[in-house]
């Protein structure tokens, strides 16, 4: 269940639910922004800036918890910085698309975007790290869900269903998170595989107590990370083989894949301003090499399987669906088709009914995730 909490004594809540309530007797859209790093990543905005970056700041963090406690506008790099002190670490790597001196997403868009890094098929998708979450939503009413524990099971999980929700449902105001020790010891290794023989190799080390961080597959070459204990990780370099890469290079390379500096993604970027389109496919892991022309870049052991085409988005979704998968358009100024894939009639009617709980008169971000959302 929900706790609804009193009007707040605080200055920035308090002009934040104004702002709310004075929209909602507009009929007025709200388009809520942070560092405003993904405004290309869903349908295109809607309405009126709603800056949350004056909503800043950690409220409580323990590190002997293993638990933060942030608001949302706080930036990601400022978070981060603050576990490093304690050996910490956010362990789903989420991207932080910081460029041209910005200072990069914030800790709200982190959770309404739900995108995370190389480490997420190791480490769980960012909904698996939010443990509770205080939310505003389309009534004006401040909620809070979930708590400040590991163990956390009374009513809903509302506070996970906000991950990746693309603020459709409620604006974000402050949310706890699951952290992490960062790993005593790493190690990359990298492999000249073509993309079929990659994929066998992964699942077969994927079925192995090995201790995967993360892996890549592009133009030939397969990239794996371990990390975990000393012993572990050098006992796994001896019994894979491969090519050792330097650490400076390969942290190089991970912080790249995990922000989208790395060269396929600034090959794709160019390739979307001359009309190509960036998909990201999710999949089994165990799907083989899919037959589309274009570009790919293979992450999560075979799950994540980016795609930078010219092809037309019919084609790119029924072939992410024949292998059990969807496609969403991640980079692209056509999403005509829609950016994510379409829902079944059942699923579909069970957004509709969310949305009109939370936000009925579409306050916020109004065709971000849907068209009629």
């Amino acid at each position: 269940m929900a706790a609804v909490i009193d009007t707040p004594a605080d200055p920035v809540l308090a002009g934040l639910v104004d702002r709310v309530l004075e929209a909602r007797s507009r009929k007025l859209s709200l388009d809520i922004r942070g560092g405003g790093t993904k405004t290309w990543y869903g349908g295109v905005p809607q309405g009126e800036p709603l800056d949350l970056r004056p909503l800043s700041g950690i409220s409580s963090y323990e590190p002997s918890e293993l638990v933060v406690t942030v608001r949302a506008g706080t930036p990601l790099a400022t978070l981060e910085a603050k576990l490093a002190e304690a050996g910490q670490c956010l362990a789903f790597e989420p991207p932080r698309f910081a460029q041209g001196g910005t200072s990069g997403g914030t800790v709200g868009g982190m959770v309404a975007s739900g995108l995370a890094g190389p480490a997420r098929a190791t480490a769980g998708a960012v909904r698996d790290h939010v443990l509770g979450l205080t939310m505003l939503n389309g009534k004006g009413e401040l909620l809070s869900f979930g708590g400040q524990v590991m163990k956390n099971v009374a009513g809903y999980d509302v506070s996970r269903l906000m991950a990746g929700s693309m603020g459709v449902l409620g604006l974000i105001c402050e949310v706890s998170l699951k952290v992490l020790p960062q790993p005593p010891a790493t190690a990359t290794l990298r492999f000249e595989l073509d993309q079929a023989q990659a994929l066998a190799q992964l699942n077969t080390w994927g079925g192995q107590p090995l201790p995967l961080s993360a892996s890549a597959w592009w133009e030939g070459m397969l990239v794996l990370r371990l990390a975990g204990a000393a012993a572990a990780v050098q006992s796994a370099q001896q019994a894979l083989g491969g090519e050792g890469v330097e650490p400076a290079l390969a942290n190089a390379f991970w912080t790249g894949l995990r922000d989208h500096t790395d060269e396929f993604f600034i090959g794709a970027a160019k390739a979307v301003d001359g009309g190509a389109t960036l998909w990201r496919l999710s999949v089994p892991q165990v799907a083989p090499p899919l037959k589309l022309s274009g570009e790919q870049l293979v992450e999560w052991g075979g799950a994540q399987r980016w795609l930078c085409t010219s092809a037309p988005a019919a084609t790119v979704r029924e072939a992410a669906a024949a292998v059990g998968g969807h496609a969403t358009v991640f980079r692209g100024a056509d999403k005509s088709a829609g950016a994510f894939a379409p829902l079944s009639d059942p699923l579909l009617r069970i957004h509709r009914q969310l949305k009109a709980a939370f936000d009925p008169d579409r306050v916020f971000n109004r065709g971000r995730l849907y068209a009629d959302l």
